[in-house]
């Protein structure tokens, strides 16, 4: 095995995820042509290779530099890694619709690993731990989609397609032999269901979401997935429309949502405020002369609609505790799977990382 000092090959991944910052705020940090991005990625020195992977709650950037291995580039040093990264930065910057005030704390912001722990991460990911819900099989489709986009544009190489591929091959045998990938249901999935069963929801049906949090995005994944249509509402307007950008629907503005609430037939609630947005004063009069029923479900914890609300006539008010249930026992059954996809997953690093150094020889 090489000592490091003849590394020929960087592997680096920096991203931005929904772990360090609130989903409406990751549209800034998106680009509009993954492909357009990686091909300008690509054009920074010393940078061979490129992957993007960009979900409803992550951007991530795979890069490869420094793939000769005679001793002339100084990019080895840790002055021309540094280098490497910054022009990442500038080139994200460029590319997307940060703010001054993103690109000041990109710093605090941007999580970059290099090596095995990019590795462990991909493996990570690709059998469904990291994922807003564990084990779903929508971030395991996105990574086998990034790799073809890549490959298909000509942006990654050897080293990318080696790294991507026997990570989806490990990650689909992790899913099948633990069962982490079973049944997985969402918050949102559970949500959905109940209000179907209970007041039948099709595209006539006008929808509104309130929150831009998770629970608010597990919901608007699930709507989209029926092709439903729905209104987002967030304390501010440019909240609503980040989360928008990435995740569907149409923002409006919360004041006109109590203005006129009277024509939403159903109203999801998903939100972290720690008083009530929905009280009888503030819809009473818009509602009182409403003729067909309004169905609201509050998912928030602590609740945020006030019960009082149900005095108005053809209100009906589901909370969170009604579907938590199902939900639970979901979130249980998988977190107990979780242990041992890890146990695979220690075992499989040491195999990849030696695959990956061979790569390298």
């Amino acid at each position: 095995m090489n000592d490091l000092g003849q590394v020929s090959f960087d592997v680096l991944n920096a991203r931005v995820t929904f772990k360090n910052i609130p989903l409406h705020a990751l549209s800034k940090f998106t680009f509009k042509d993954v492909g357009a991005a990686c091909a300008e990625f690509k054009k920074i020195d010393g940078v061979e290779e490129c992957i993007v992977i960009q979900t409803a709650s992550r951007v991530e950037i795979f890069t490869v530099s420094n793939v000769e291995t005679d001793d002339s580039p100084d990019a080895r040093r840790e002055e021309g890694k540094a280098l490497v990264l910054n022009q990442i930065k500038d080139t994200w910057v460029s590319l997307s619709s940060l703010e001054q005030i993103d690109v000041d704390h990109f710093d605090q912001t941007l999580e970059v690993y290099k090596g095995d722990d990019v590795y462990l991460h991909l493996l990570r990911l690709a059998s469904g731990l990291d994922s807003v819900v564990v084990g779903k099989q929508e971030v395991f489709d996105e990574i086998v989609q990034s790799l073809a986009n890549a490959k298909n544009a000509g942006v990654s190489g050897n080293i990318l397609n080696k790294l991507f591929d026997s990570v989806i091959r490990l990650a689909e045998r992790m899913r099948d032999t633990t069962g982490i990938a079973k049944d997985v249901i969402s918050l949102g999935d559970v949500a959905v269901k109940l209000v179907d069963e209970k007041a039948g929801l099709d595209s006539k049906k006008k929808v509104l979401v309130i929150g831009t949090g998770e629970p608010a995005a597990m919901l608007a994944k699930t709507l989209k997935k029926k092709s439903i249509d729905f209104d987002v509402a967030s304390r501010s307007v440019e909240r609503a429309t980040g989360f928008t950008t990435i995740l569907g629907g149409s923002p409006v503005d919360f004041n006109d949502v109590l203005a006129g609430f009277d024509k939403y037939d159903i109203v999801f609630v998903a939100t972290t405020s720690d008083y009530f947005l929905i009280t009888y004063d503030r819809i009473r009069l818009v509602m009182e002369e409403k003729k067909k029923g309004t169905l609201v479900l509050d998912l928030s914890d602590p609740r945020t609609v006030d019960e009082g609300i149900t005095a108005l006539p053809g209100i009906k008010l589901l909370f969170r505790d009604q579907i938590t249930e199902l939900y639970e026992e979901s979130v249980k059954a998988r977190a107990g799977i979780v242990p041992a996809v890890e146990k695979i997953i220690e075992k499989e690093l040491p195999v990849l990382s030696a695959r990956m150094k061979r790569l390298d020889a």
